[in-house]
């Protein structure tokens, strides 16, 4: 006997395991009652063996594809350049391909533009300082040739993830537990966002068939430092570390230059949706209980 839930149409998620990936199984019942989610992760399926990738493909046959797998730092597309090429590139090339008849969401990054101005729109031209941002790019790219598959161009996401250190919170988190500190950059902005929130507006986003580009982050203008000093208000068992969190320049930062402000104009996003996305300090006064 066919159960109801099995009648239900498919989605894939890639890269079930990271923050993302874990917030849409988290929220499915929530957001997406109406569909079977499938979350693919790096230990039950190698994504790019490319042959087998669509043999499972054409065996499940998707009505819909939310493409989180990536290589999603900068300091881990440079050790792994050649990796960063494949997963973010030619991965997102196949999947593409594969559901070029059906739905197809792709993640991508404030960090593809240089950072000299902020505020950027979905209309700015693409300028990355580093390979991660060039990859994440060029996938964006490879998406929008589909008028029907859907791009959300995001920034910095908070949230509990399965292994405990992808989101922002939570790797700060860590860090003063184990008395390490971290210094936060006074002159580096983003535009936050809860993962819950990101992932809210991606299922209004599917429902209502929507392609193209939209820029999905917080409605709040946020240095790294003031993302941290509104973080550990969070946490009271913490608060006695709060001058564990130094405040320094990105312009000090040994490494390869930062882009210094990749906030985005949320004017196209707030315009369709039935709830606009707030601040991240709005949010948090919100969701007092929301684990963060």
């Amino acid at each position: 006997m066919t159960t109801a839930s099995e009648t239900k149409p498919l989605a894939w998620i890639t890269g079930a395991g990271g923050l993302l990936g874990s917030y849409l199984l988290q929220t499915a019942a929530e957001f997406a009652p109406g569909w079977r989610l499938r979350g693919l992760t790096r230990a039950q399926f190698d994504l790019l063996d490319f042959a087998a990738l669509e043999r499972e493909f054409l065996k499940d046959a998707p009505g819909l594809v939310i493409h989180c797998a990536a290589v999603s730092t900068v300091a881990e597309a440079k050790a792994n350049p050649t990796l960063a090429q494949q997963v973010n590139v030619e991965l997102t090339r196949m999947l593409a391909g594969l559901a070029a008849t059906v739905p197809f969401v792709f993640f991508s990054t404030d960090l593809i533009f240089d950072g000299r101005r902020g505020n950027y729109r979905e209309t700015d031209p693409a300028n990355p300082l580093h390979l991660y941002g060039e990859t994440k790019a060029a996938g964006e790219q490879l998406v929008l040739r589909n008028p029907r598959h859907l791009v959300l161009r995001t920034s910095i996401n908070g949230g509990t993830s399965r292994t405990g250190n992808r989101g922002f919170n939570e790797q700060l988190r860590q860090a003063l537990q184990k008395g390490q500190g971290m210094t936060l950059f006074t002159d580096e902005f983003r535009s936050p966002i809860a993962a819950r929130e990101t992932i809210r507006v991606l299922w209004e986003l599917v429902h209502k068939n929507s392609g193209g580009l939209f820029n999905v982050a917080g409605a709040d203008r946020l240095s790294r430092w003031q993302i941290g000093q509104l973080l550990i208000q969070r946490w009271p068992e913490l608060l006695a570390k709060i001058n564990d969190i130094k405040p320094g320049s990105a312009k000090d930062f040994p490494g390869p230059p930062r882009a210094l402000d990749t906030s985005l104009d949320l004017a196209k996003l707030q315009a369709v949706l039935t709830t606009p996305i707030p601040g991240l300090a709005a949010w948090l006064a919100a969701h007092p209980h929301e684990p963060f």
